[in-house]
């Protein structure tokens, strides 16, 4: 089984609680989410990859702000959970971000954002040079994935430069799901952007939600002390075909 085969499984078994723990929890309406959005920036007639949608929560806000979105999932549940969340207010696709993106022409986008999906995976040079194809000229990419800190110190503390598969149990609902990723040292992510032919524009480690800490003071000190997830923002580099 590859990659893309085992991820759509694992997300296909917990899409409905996935997604409704998505839309309210610390890590992710309170920290990843806000923090992609904030790097977006003013998306109001932008067409936009959304890569890795999910059950569709970014693609709501940018379809809200005026954007025109094509989004899409390897999962087919988290698709459908997507479709009937935008109508047909964006397009919404089953394809595998580590495939070519038949669907797209080169330089249609104006802006990818792929949020909390690159450490599913394993290539991420072919990943981002796919990306880079679609891309406009003068358009970005915005992205996040796993600090390679955190999956150090809970799997790869023998050898933090090691691109290692993990597999992880996560309680979402009243279920427990298996879910499998691969973490990599900060080094390989950033030769893998160079050699896509990107410039680093922004990385951030951000804060939660200062609002997160009346809700749930225990989870905003421990995401406010630690860091959790990296964010990217990049450019096609001015030297890059």
């Amino acid at each position: 089984m590859n990659d893309a085969e085992r991820t759509a499984r694992e997300y296909d078994a917990m899409a409905g609680d996935y997604a409704a723990d998505n839309a309210k929890s610390a890590y992710n309406a309170y920290y990843e989410r806000p923090a992609t959005i904030a790097l977006l920036g003013d998306v109001q007639g932008l067409k936009v990859l959304d890569a890795g949608c999910g059950s569709g929560e970014v693609s709501t806000w940018l379809v809200d702000h005026g954007a025109t979105v094509t989004a899409f999932d390897v999962s087919p549940a988290m698709v459908e959970l997507a479709q009937r969340r935008l109508g047909d207010r964006a397009t919404v696709l089953l394809a595998d971000i580590a495939e070519p993106l038949s669907f797209a022409s080169s330089g249609e986008f104006d802006l990818v954002v792929a949020s909390l999906v690159m450490h599913y995976v394993y290539d991420w040079t072919a990943t981002l040079q796919e990306l880079h194809r679609v891309l406009h000229r003068q358009g970005r990419v915005v992205f996040s994935t796993h600090h390679p800190t955190m999956d150090w110190q809970a799997h790869s503390l023998e050898d933090y430069f090691a691109i290692t598969k993990v597999t992880e149990t996560w309680s979402k609902g009243t279920g427990s799901f298996v879910v499998t990723f691969w973490r990599r040292p900060l080094t390989a992510m950033c030769h893998a952007i160079a050699r896509a032919g990107f410039v680093i524009e922004q990385l951030v480690e951000p804060e939660p939600l200062k609002s997160l800490a009346d809700r749930d003071p225990t989870a905003y000190a421990n995401i406010r002390t630690k860091p959790r997830f990296l964010f990217f923002a990049l450019r096609p580099s001015p030297w890059s075909d």
